[in-house]
């Protein structure tokens, strides 16, 4: 994108953000101050979360408990709407990781909304936009990588269709926002190496993508400085408070700049592999960023080798590597050389072979998040990129 056209943009997030150790302890006042009947949905481990939906109670809130066990479904949202209308609550808190924001996200939107989930879901739906402002909710996240806290939209698994589409719109972006970077000490290495290499996609895509500007490139290049300084720290160290800080920061910072421009070809295909794999969505980002970035730059350099974009991936190749000399190409084998030190696995660790090649093309080539992809990639290089994640 040209100077003149990046000057031409939207920024929209939550209505209020806080950041910080400890902050955690601000959420029972906060939503005291909303409602005295909240919705609380949390992940798989309920008793982790003992202590916040303690400090709930005793701050006088009368909390249903709603467990959103794996990544969301259409039939999950359904679910948890229903019985968010039937237990009467007046707000929403989702404390977790990305997949239990984004199910609180659809939640609270379905719940103020009439009809069914497929009338407003994109690509498998009828994409209707959202007539009734969702139910308030505050996000609490829990791990470092989607950034789901701030973004305007909730990616749901639909089974039947072997495919993730979102639910999107303007007015689901929470009314709370609150980033303890504490709740994350402790993630399992493996954890911290999905949804950091997750964070670290969604600060290089924004930036590279069609639809960046100044300030969504403010965000990303800081939050790359930081994912070079905390990522490796907090997988070898879960208890690294410091390292831990700064990839919440970095997470929160990729969620503010993917809202705000867009994605590409990563996202393009973690929607459909996650759709017909039980693959989680950072696994998936993880194993693919280095091969999406090596594509991009390999068609930019043939096709258009005078795009700025070129500038901006050595730029993102300069930052990850402290070397004002370093190319382009440099930062690919950065993230390579990362993806292989934190022990990330191919996607063939989730079934995924050449057999399911052609049809995840297919649906990669239609996916939203493609259409922000600063080239438009060829059948075969987007099957070549998959090809090299196995």
């Amino acid at each position: 994108m040209t100077g003149a056209g990046r000057l031409r943009f939207e920024f929209a997030t939550a209505s209020r953000i806080i950041f910080g150790p400890g902050t955690v302890t601000e959420l029972g006042p906060m939503a005291r101050a909303i409602g005295r009947r909240a919705f609380v949905l949390t992940g798989k481990d309920k008793i982790r979360h003992a202590g916040a939906i303690n400090d709930l109670e005793g701050a006088g809130l009368r909390c249903t408990l709603f467990g959103v066990a794996s990544e969301p479904t259409v039939e999950l949202v359904r679910e948890g709407a229903a019985l968010f209308r039937a237990s009467e609550c007046e707000l929403l808190i989702a404390i977790g990781g990305g997949s239990v924001l984004d199910a609180g996200k659809a939640i609270a939107a379905l719940a103020a909304n009439p009809e069914d989930v497929l009338e407003y879901l994109e690509v498998i739906g009828r994409g209707r936009p959202l007539t009734q402002q969702p139910r308030p909710l505050i996000a609490v996240p829990t791990t470092a990588g989607t950034g789901s806290e701030v973004t305007r939209n909730a990616v749901l698994g639909s089974p039947e269709h072997g495919v993730k589409a979102s639910l999107r719109g303007p007015m689901m972006l929470p009314r709370v926002a609150i980033i303890d970077p504490q709740l994350t000490l402790g993630l399992p290495p493996s954890v911290t190496a999905s949804t950091g290499l997750d964070a670290l996609t969604q600060l290089i895509e924004p930036y590279v993508c069609l639809r960046a500007n100044p300030v969504t490139d403010a965000l990303c290049f800081d939050g790359l400085r930081e994912v070079k300084r905390s990522l490796e720290r907090a997988w070898a160290n879960g208890l690294d408070a410091a390292a831990r800080a700064g990839m919440s920061y970095a997470s929160l910072l990729g969620g503010l700049a993917l809202a705000n421009a867009g994605l590409g070809v990563v996202h393009g295909f973690a929607a459909p592999v996650g759709g017909m794999f039980d693959a989680p969505h950072g696994a998936v980002c993880a194993a693919i960023l280095p091969n999406g970035m090596e594509a991009n730059i390999r068609a930019l350099r043939a096709r258009d080798p005078e795009s700025d974009v070129l500038a901006r991936y050595l730029t993102v190749a300069q930052v990850l590597t402290s070397d004002a000399s370093a190319q382009a190409e440099d930062g690919t084998e950065w993230v390579r050389k990362l993806v292989r030190t934190l022990k990330v696995p191919g996607l063939s660790k989730y079934g995924i072979g050449p057999q399911n090649l052609e049809d995840i093309v297919g649906k990669a080539a239609r996916a939203s998040s493609m259409k922000a992809n600063p080239v438009e990639l060829t059948r075969d290089e987007l099957a070549a990129v998959l090809e090299k994640s196995l």
